[in-house]
């Protein structure tokens, strides 16, 4: 459980495994100034990219763009929901015009305003270059009570015209003299498809839990529902779901022995994310589980995670992490939460 998503994250973030794309993208500014480089999206208001003699990506403030010009492939997303996959290109731009950004694909071309974009994410026609994430790292030591934490976080995506895939790892270990050690280690697959209506979708979920805090030795979940975006613009998005699940938990063996227990439940999940040009990135999700097969019982877990950019592709970033169960096995805590705080170094196209 530890080892194999630690692995796949550092094989997906090898740029040798990884590839760069050409840099032949052109971005033309308003005051003139060329730059031949490889954008790798846009979003928030700004233009980001790649340039050989920069080292990291450079993020570029739109509105002071006057002309991109690209041969590589996007997918690019509006406010209402529909999503296009072509090569981007842009009439030059004089003064306050408004910017229009043409995508040409097999489809013929679609010419967009830029106020209706949401975002523009690189994709490619190779396999291994459609990967993008990060990988983050926190570590804290006290001498007086010896006390040692870290926490390790990993994402990575996988990015098509209408559907997507992640995974996502999160690993929390706290270790001080005269107490034992508390881990916690969270692994979910998520697969995403939008259907006919744009702002519609319809999403599955696995989620591997074990937690020494509440004595679980591990936890399945899985879930499947359909959801809807209720915002979507190029500052924040905000969609919420409804579904089925199931959990089988498996509890770690104690004085008294606690036999499996499977939990049919409905589920409701939301999911945040703001941004904030060459500022600042928020993601919050939150799942409620409502017991089906055991009425009453309720399960709720919540992740949060601010990144503030520090440099290049470095960011910092402080997380809450929570899991909680109203009616748990008898003398085992119900509850097990925290947050951490560390560094993370983003791949792709973010």
């Amino acid at each position: 459980m530890r080892v194999c998503p630690i692995f796949l994250v550092l094989v997906l973030s090898s740029p040798s495994l990884l590839g760069a794309r050409e840099k032949s993208d052109v971005i033309g500014m308003k005051n003139g100034d060329r730059i031949t480089c490889e954008v790798k999206n846009i979003d928030s208001g700004g233009v980001y990219a790649s340039v050989d003699y920069i080292d990291g990506t450079v993020k570029i403030e739109w509105s002071k763009v006057a002309r991109i010009d690209s041969k590589q492939p996007f997918i690019v997303r509006t406010q209402d929901g529909s999503v296009y996959n072509g090569t981007i290109s842009t009439a030059e731009s004089q003064g306050d015009t408004p910017v229009t950004l043409a995508i040409t694909g097999e489809d013929g071309t679609s010419k967009l305003m830029r106020e209706d974009i949401v975002s523009v994410d690189e994709t490619s026609e190779e396999f291994l270059q459609r990967f993008n994430g990060a990988v983050g790292l926190g570590i804290s030591y006290t001498k007086g009570n010896q006390s040692t934490q870290y926490n390790l976080n990993s994402d990575v995506e996988y990015l098509r015209e209408r559907w997507n895939a992640k995974a996502s790892y999160v690993a929390n270990l706290s270790a001080n003299s005269g107490s034992s050690t508390s881990t916690r280690n969270q692994i979910d697959f998520s697969a995403a498809r939008l259907l006919r209506w744009n702002n519609y979708y319809t999403s599955g979920l696995v989620d591997l839990l074990q937690s020494s805090t509440q004595d679980i030795n591990h936890q399945t979940t899985l879930g499947v529902g359909v959801g809807r975006y209720l915002t979507r613009s190029n500052r924040a998005t905000w969609t919420v779901l409804g579904g089925m699940s199931w959990q089988n938990t498996i509890y770690n063996s104690t004085t008294t022995a606690i036999p499996n227990q499977n939990l049919a439940a409905a589920v409701f999940s939301s999911e945040l994310r703001f941004f904030k040009f060459k500022k600042t990135n928020l993601d919050a999700s939150a799942y409620l589980f409502l017991g089906l097969s055991e009425p009453g019982r309720v399960r709720f877990n919540t992740n949060a995670s601010y990144y503030l950019k520090l440099f290049s592709d470095l960011n910092w970033n402080v997380t809450f992490y929570g899991n909680w169960d109203n009616n748990p096995p008898s003398n085992l805590s119900g509850s097990d939460y925290g947050t951490t705080s560390g560094f993370s170094w983003t791949f792709g196209s973010r």
